[in-house]
């Protein structure tokens, strides 16, 4: 079995997958030579960020299970995979801790005007301006995976009133008042003062933040994206800033990334961006790495790995969803 792997392993990441699978030969492709190699993988594990031949990897018929080093799975969930037998299975849940510090590092910038204070302290000004709450306010959660489930938990202290919406709406997380189906999103949008996006990208999601959808918002609520920036059309996001229907958008990752220095939302004090960092963390190599060990010991064993996807879904069901405390000791 050949494991074909592209994310920044080191030598000791290598080792620690090695004795995963003793049996298996390991090739570390990285982005450079992703696309020469895939075609040989029996396993990938990682993420291609560059453009890789997907008719080539399926013609050559080899590649059985990609173990993807993101949550997201746009870069590997091409038709042909979808309906072939490839099993795919992400890393949904993995960096739930890291998304929610990210989110409220956004949430906290927007709701205390921090965009201004940044340019009055640039400008040597110290004055004071309004600022916003969290405390009271109604937050709804667009997604309830492992993130969603992460960022409720942790608002759940902060005096708030949570709803969300996701396909799977089972078990909600006790600090949740009511979880609704993902077609509920409207009746969500009409009472959320913060609407979080925590959902996965795929062919329902992609562009459903529209013009309809941000009409439907509360006027005066702020918008929140930390999950896919094309679930959220960027003409339609600068329109509902301009005419005071949003407060404020938080965003970690955009429509077209990078974000065009054309945009208008670089300059807008009511935005605030950051470069899709959402997931980074010191750890995330090795935490990566502890996912796709204890996943490939599955799979050697013939069990099912831990978030497996629907592959049409693009996201794993919340009972097999990796959690903080699945993490090996």
């Amino acid at each position: 079995m050949r494991i074909v792997i592209c994310y920044p392993v080191e030598q000791r990441h290598l080792e620690q997958i090695q004795a995963a699978a003793p049996e298996a030969e390991i090739v570390n492709a990285g982005q450079e030579r992703i696309d020469e190699l895939l075609p040989t993988a029996d396993v990938f594990i990682g993420h291609a960020k560059v453009p890789v031949d997907w008719n080539r990897v399926l013609d050559a018929g080899n590649l059985k299970w990609i173990q993807s080093s993101a949550a997201g799975l746009d870069h590997c969930l091409v038709p042909g995979v979808i309906t072939s037998n490839i099993v795919v299975s992400s890393a949904s849940g993995l960096f739930a801790p890291q998304v929610a510090e990210q989110t409220f590092a956004l949430l906290m910038g927007l709701l205390r005007s921090m965009p201004l204070f940044y340019r009055a302290e640039a400008k040597r000004e110290f004055i004071r301006l309004p600022t916003d709450d969290l405390r009271g306010k109604t937050v709804g959660i667009v997604g309830m995976g492992g993130n969603g489930r992460m960022l409720a938990k942790t608002l759940g202290s902060w005096e708030t009133t949570l709803i969300g919406t996701d396909y799977y709406p089972t078990d909600p997380p006790k600090e949740v008042t009511r979880l609704m189906p993902a077609d509920a999103i409207d009746t969500l949008l009409a009472v959320s003062d913060i609407v979080i996006l925590t959902l996965p990208l795929n062919e329902t999601t992609q562009g459903l933040i529209d013009d309809e959808k941000f009409e439907k918002m509360k006027r005066g609520s702020y918008l929140v994206n930390v999950a896919r920036g094309a679930i959220v059309r960027e003409t339609s996001l600068v329109n509902a800033i301009k005419s005071g229907r949003l407060a404020g958008a938080a965003l970690d990752v955009t429509e077209v990334e990078p974000l065009s220095p054309e945009s208008e939302l670089w300059d807008d004090p009511r935005v605030i961006i950051s470069p899709h960092v959402g997931a980074q963390s010191g750890r995330r190599v090795d935490d990566t790495t502890d996912l796709a060990c204890v996943n490939l010991k599955r799979y050697l064993n013939g069990e099912t790995p831990m978030n497996i996807v629907d592959k049409k879904l693009g996201f794993p069901h919340p009972s097999v969803t990796w959690k903080p405390v699945d993490k090996p000791a």
